[in-house]
């Protein structure tokens, strides 16, 4: 089982329940999904983007990203309909509790002047987004073989009312957040 779901079932779920008086240990929130995703603007010009960012993110999440495709063309971005813009990875279960480690223990650590994470960059629905500015922080990268820097977005879906219960969760995960 992976390190931070024994951590949530055994000391984050007591503590949420009896920091927010939830009656039924179902009814504290709980991390439902992350989403991975990737925009590659640099793909309208040359499609060989597309493929080194879909390896880096097979990489970093252990799982295959979809492509995600223009829905319009903008022509002052010399954007077409269909052209492959983007890259998404949903992940749950254990893949997104192992995810969740590396994450927090390995990549945020890495980035450089760090000062903590943005602590209002929650939804009003307990959901959490921030970003990356490049894929290098994660150990699976090796730095020699990047051709371009990518940046990322990453969504942690929640199933908190609030944005206090997401954020004490999140904090109780490791998260560090801006004081």
């Amino acid at each position: 089982m992976a390190r931070l779901k024994d951590l949530y079932k055994s000391k984050i779920v007591p503590q949420l329940a009896k920091e927010f008086s939830h009656k039924n240990p179902m009814a504290v929130p709980r991390v439902e999904k992350v989403v991975v995703s990737m925009g590659v603007g640099k793909a309208t010009q040359d499609k060989k983007f597309i493929e080194f960012a879909k390896s880096d993110l097979t990489l970093i999440t252990g799982q295959f990203p979809i492509v995600a495709k223009a829905k319009m063309s903008v022509s002052n971005f010399k954007l077409r309909q269909g052209v492959e813009i983007g890259l998404k990875v949903t992940l749950r279960g254990v893949r997104m509790y192992e995810f969740m480690d590396r994450l927090i223990n390995l990549a945020i650590p890495r980035v450089r002047d760090f000062r903590g994470l943005d602590p209002n960059s929650f939804d009003g629905r307990g959901n959490y987004s921030m970003g990356l500015s490049e894929q290098t922080v994660f150990p699976e990268i090796n730095p020699a073989k990047v051709e371009a820097q990518q940046g990322m977005n990453i969504t942690f879906v929640t199933t908190a009312k609030t944005n206090e219960e997401a954020k004490r969760m999140l904090s109780l995960f490791g998260m560090p957040f801006k004081k």
